[in-house]
């Protein structure tokens, strides 16, 4: 979500004053969230220090949370699209595993084990779930050729409706085809 902060110069019961205006663009108009002016003051000089703080750490924000040695975001991208640094996956279980029976409000992890069966690096570019219950842990390492691996997911189970529930969760890796299906179900009980 984008927000724009715009700074003016105007004048406010005949005083020259400065404002801010933090807008919000929204369906092609935009939208003020917030205007106020500023006075020459010192107090007001503590907002501009705030304000520039602020901005500061919003534009230093990433959403990489950890880097992975050796490997940076574009280039795990742009392994699943080369396909000269393709390798090949076993999936060493099942890829679909019934957990059986568990109470409402109870949190399981499933495991899938792999191995990389090519002669290149296996990177596993991207892991996701079904849904939000689903939380998918992606390894954040590239796998060499005869190494395994586990890829793990947690189910919560809370606010889930009694029955069986399905779930899948994607693996995205340099491997044809690019995407592999990881299926579990469960039978939530009271």
């Amino acid at each position: 979500m984008a927000y724009l902060i715009i700074y003016i110069k105007t004048w406010c019961n005949r005083e020259k004053c400065r404002k801010w205006i933090i807008r919000k663009p929204d369906a092609g108009f935009e939208v003020d969230l917030l205007t106020f002016a500023i006075l020459k003051t010192k107090q007001m000089k503590k907002l501009y220090i705030l304000l520039a703080v602020t901005a500061g750490l919003f534009a230093c924000q990433t959403t990489d949370k950890k880097g992975t040695p050796g490997l940076d975001t574009e280039a795990r991208q742009n392994a699943t699209k080369d396909s000269a640094n393709f390798t090949t996956i076993q999936w060493l279980d099942s890829t679909f595993i019934d957990l059986g029976k568990i109470k409402e409000g109870q949190v399981v992890e499933v495991s899938y084990r792999f191995k990389n069966t090519g002669n290149k690096n296996l990177i596993i570019a991207n892991v996701s779930a079904s849904c939000g219950c689903t939380v998918p842990e992606k390894p954040e390492r590239p796998y060499a050729p005869g190494e395994e691996g586990v890829i793990k997911a947690k189910f919560d189970s809370r606010g889930r409706p009694k029955g069986e529930a399905r779930k899948t969760v994607y693996v995205d890796a340099n491997t044809s085809p690019v995407q592999h299906q990881l299926n579990f179900k469960v039978d939530i009980t009271d």
